[in-house]
């Protein structure tokens, strides 16, 4: 049995923190967090810090902790989510649900998306409870379920029914940020400032329908091949947004010479598409900065193989830039691929148009006390967070979660994909970078 010293010591262990949250299994659908909550308010508890528990339905609960201040200053957020992606079909090298340590590496379903991440705040939180860290506001932590699959039973829920746990706050940190990615011999760390919107879509295609043993030539089905085709061998329009002018730049006056000179003419449009193909891998990284973009994800036609369907339509994962909104979408598309196809939105997630950047400086200047080589730079991120919900509280967030990788370790390839895993080095590093906030956060 574990003595209550190791216990209330934790906080100093954030690889072992993450080795007993990657245990268990929250695999979104259907999620099943309520397990891991509990295991986490019981540190909390434990360690003398006030919880709350709210829930759309028990099993996917949510639960806020909060740290109080002297009340100076406006709260500061830390929220993440504990609901981590399948690994179904994927070839393991390790179990993904026993948080193994390997040459210093926790190995894991969550380990980068996102439970090392509640690692390290957790680990900065009790701490600062621990030592009795003088706070000049309230410090709140949010842990969530369900950000995976759209965070209605999460991040949602909390802002649409639950506002008031929010007061007064300004300025939160989450995901997805602070990992180190390089360019030449220059190690970066992107601090998420902004994100994109979700725009998810409906194409539907119709044509000439009957029996599989008579072809129709030029019907539904061709008409899908066409425009699948031009979705893959075309792009959106380019847009150059704020955030991802100030993130080339950067980029570009760190590197200097050649590759600077080509990073800077990222954000001209008539050069745009050009450049990128020309940087093959790295360029399809930065595609979706400059652009709306649309996957197809998902088919639905006919039910049988003995019938030719009338009537196809495609399922589309839109991202829109900041600013943008789905008749932006809908115009682009049709331009693309013609106006007889009917486009339909099924859903549309706004986010905050303009980035708030006044903890910026703070957060950039934590990691290059940490890191003197490193480069913070503003992220635009492709994808989406549960910051959109709190923006509707007028809560700006960033994605704060430091880690340095080592460059053979693809980010972008390694988070839910079949081998995750996260150095013990970055999660001790992350957990320290958050604490310092917490010293010199000024609201």
């Amino acid at each position: 049995m574990e003595s209550a010293t190791n216990i209330s010591s934790i906080y100093q262990r954030p690889s072992e923190l993450l080795q007993r949250l990657i245990r268990f299994d929250t695999t979104n659908p259907p999620g099943n967090e309520a397990e891991c909550i509990s295991f986490i308010n019981g540190l909390l508890t434990k360690a003398g810090i006030e919880t709350t528990i709210l829930a759309r339905i028990p099993e996917r609960p949510n639960l806020i902790a909060r740290l109080r201040g002297q009340g100076n200053i406006s709260p500061l957020l830390l929220y993440g989510h504990v609901d981590v992606v399948t690994t179904v079909n994927q070839k393991l090298q390790n179990p993904p649900f026993e948080g193994k340590l390997i040459d210093d590496f926790v190995w894991g379903r969550g380990a980068l998306d996102m439970k090392g991440g509640i690692a390290m705040m957790l680990a900065s939180f009790l701490r600062a409870k621990a030592e009795g860290l003088n706070l000049p506001g309230d410090v709140v932590l949010v842990i969530v379920s369900d950000e995976e699959t759209g965070g209605d039973f999460g991040s949602k829920y909390l802002v649409e029914n639950h506002s008031d746990l929010f007061e007064g706050i300004r300025y939160a940190i989450g995901e997805f940020g602070g990992f180190t990615f390089y360019i030449g011999k220059r190690r970066f760390y992107p601090i998420m400032v902004g994100e994109k919107q979700i725009c998810w879509m409906r194409a539907t295609i119709r044509g000439p329908g009957g029996h599989g043993s008579i072809p129709v030539r030029g019907g539904a089905m061709a008409r899908l091949s066409r425009l699948l085709q031009k979705l893959d061998k075309n792009r959106l329009p380019v847009h150059i947004t704020r955030v991802a002018s100030l993130f080339f730049k950067t980029v570009a006056l760190s590197l200097g010479g050649l590759k600077g000179l080509i990073f800077a003419q990222l954000t001209n449009p008539l050069l745009t598409n050009r450049l990128l193909n020309l940087l093959g891998e790295r360029g399809r990284l930065f595609d979706p900065l400059l652009h709306n973009t649309v996957s197809a994800t998902i088919l639905h036609g006919s039910e049988q193989i003995n019938v030719i369907p009338s009537e196809i339509s495609v399922e589309i994962d839109g991202r829109l830039l900041p600013g943008y909104h789905p008749d932006d979408m809908i115009a682009e598309l049709h331009q693309l691929i013609g106006s007889d196809i009917e486009l339909e939105v099924i859903r549309f997630d706004p986010g905050p148009v303009e980035p708030d950047m006044g903890l910026f400086d703070t957060l950039a200047d934590i990691l290059r006390k940490a890191d003197p080589d490193g480069i913070p730079i503003p992220l635009l991120l492709s994808g989406v967070t549960d910051g959109r919900f709190f923006s509707r509280l007028g809560i700006q967030t960033y994605g704060f979660l430091p880690m340095p990788l080592p460059e053979d370790l693809n980010f972008s390839q390694t988070i839910h994909g079949a081998n995750e895993r996260i150095p013990v080095e970055a999660l001790d590093f992350g957990a320290s970078a958050i604490y310092e906030l917490l010293q010199r956060y000024k609201g």
